[in-house]
């Protein structure tokens, strides 16, 4: 995981109206896990967004008083209409357990199916992994390479040493798809087809309709 550095400051107040005191002064209210107690804290909103709202995930050192905390964000509440963030959980790391994040993919190379015509969906931005905090990489790497129209990049395609993704092995993650507009023109291209085969059908049976009139003469 990337590295970024995050300060707060200790909640001496815990309750409904602090923390809509707190979220009026621009400030996010939170609480940090995996220690002995639960602290409360409250950061400065642009600051957690500048994390949040981004495609990367990030292992934090966070500040909160006369101490440092290694630590990842568990969990994050938003407004539902504003989508500003209400609430940040946090979670204590330690070198010896496993921390369940979620990190991004990256297709790698170019795929045989896009250079056909294809279109690339990435049906899984961000995928959960499970291991040691220091074994979690940065992101996922998947070589699309090969994948042609059709051909899918699914999660046993995938491996991230000393870690697991807790996903069904046959989940897709990447598909190589044909576009809409290849096969509207393919449909068009069937139905011009059909109306030409049509046409000297007909043709036909009409020059045979008058060839059995000139005979009975």
């Amino acid at each position: 995981m990337k590295s970024a550095s995050l300060s707060g400051s200790p909640r001496e107040n815990v309750g409904k109206k602090d923390a809509k005191a707190l979220r009026a002064a621009m400030r996010v209210p939170g609480v940090l896990y995996g220690g002995k107690d639960q602290l409360h804290f409250h950061i400065e909103e642009n600051a957690i967004n500048k994390i949040v709202f981004n495609p990367d995930t990030y292992r934090l050192a966070f500040e909160l008083g006369d101490q440092t905390v290694d630590c990842i964000i568990q969990d994050v509440q938003f407004h539902p209409v504003t989508d500003r963030i209400t609430h940040v959980d946090l979670l204590r790391v330690f070198a010896d357990k496993p921390v369940r994040v979620e990190i991004p993919v990256h297709p790698v190379g170019k795929s045989v199916g896009v250079s056909d015509g294809g279109r690339l969906y990435a049906i899984f931005r961000r995928l959960p992994v499970v291991g040691l905090a220091d074994l979690i990489p940065d992101s996922i790497e998947g070589d699309i390479t090969e994948l042609a129209i059709g051909d899918s990049l699914r999660v046993s395609d995938l491996s991230v040493d000393g870690c697991t993704i807790p996903l069904n092995d046959d989940s897709v993650v990447i598909a190589i798809r044909r576009t809409r507009a290849a096969m509207a023109e393919e449909n068009a291209e069937g139905v011009e087809g059909a109306e030409g085969d049509e046409g000297t059908e007909g043709s036909e049976g009409a020059e045979g309709s008058e060839g059995g009139e000139g005979d009975k003469k």
